[in-house]
């Protein structure tokens, strides 16, 4: 029997509150610091809580965003490829803050203002502050990797470059959000040095994530017949 009118526009009407409902939780770590920071409910140390949460929750939705494929072949819902991409800017989203948490509330903050002006001058100095760490600081160097690989994958998030790139092209592509997350774990990873229990962790995700792409891959890749069965296949 087909599906009437009625059941498709209650089967859109779910997938857009669905949808709202996704938005909104992705919204929820970044407004939850937000009122922290207006109500004072943040510790000591403000900067490091902000940096930490913004770098966390960017890597959660990375792990968030390589899963939907796994589940969508696991389980067969189809409609969870819906959410990739918004889940997907949303981890750009936190990798932006937590980039600029770094070098609005650190970096600049830091810097000489003459006479209390920003001047152009100030602007260089920003640039070499920030490029020394990248290139000094082995965790920030491959943190900024990580937001790096990033960038290309929200440029390419929407429909019409999926048509520019053509599938294949769109798909190796964003193959580097393996970069991003495994970047982003080795970023964790140093950035806490004694307790690494949770990097770890996020780093057992993300291999499991990529070892089941491996193996889902070899197992739908059917494999070359023989030269002799190809040679009678073609006589036939």
């Amino acid at each position: 029997m087909g599906v009437g009118p009625h059941e498709r526009r209650g089967t859109v009407n779910r997938g857009r509150l669905l949808k709202v409902a996704v938005f909104l939780a992705g919204l929820g770590p970044a407004a939850w610091l937000i009122w922290a920071a207006l109500t004072g409910h943040l510790s000591a140390n403000p900067l490091s809580d902000v940096t930490n949460e913004t770098g966390v929750w960017t890597l959660r939705f990375l792990c968030i965003t390589l899963s939907v494929t796994p589940l969508r072949r696991l389980t067969g819902w189809n409609a969870a490829i819906r959410f990739r991409r918004m889940l997907g800017l949303f981890a750009f989203f936190y990798g932006t803050l937590h980039l600029l948490t770094y070098v609005i509330l650190d970096r600049f903050a830091g810097l000489d203002f003459p006479n209390g002006i920003v001047a152009w001058r100030t602007v260089r100095d920003l640039a070499v502050s920030v490029g020394r760490d990248v290139y000094e600081r082995p965790f920030i160097t491959v943190g900024f990797i990580g937001f790096m690989s990033m960038l290309p994958l929200a440029a390419t998030s929407t429909a019409g470059m999926v048509r520019r790139l053509g599938g294949r092209n769109w798909q190796l592509l964003h193959r580097l959000v393996y970069v991003s997350a495994t970047a982003g774990v080795l970023h964790y990873w140093w950035q806490v040095k004694a307790d690494v229990q949770r990097p770890v962790a996020y780093g057992v995700v993300v291999g499991l994530l990529l070892a089941f792409r491996v193996v889902w891959a070899r197992r739908t890749v059917r494999p070359a017949a023989p030269a002799g069965e190809r040679v009678a296949a073609s006589n036939t």
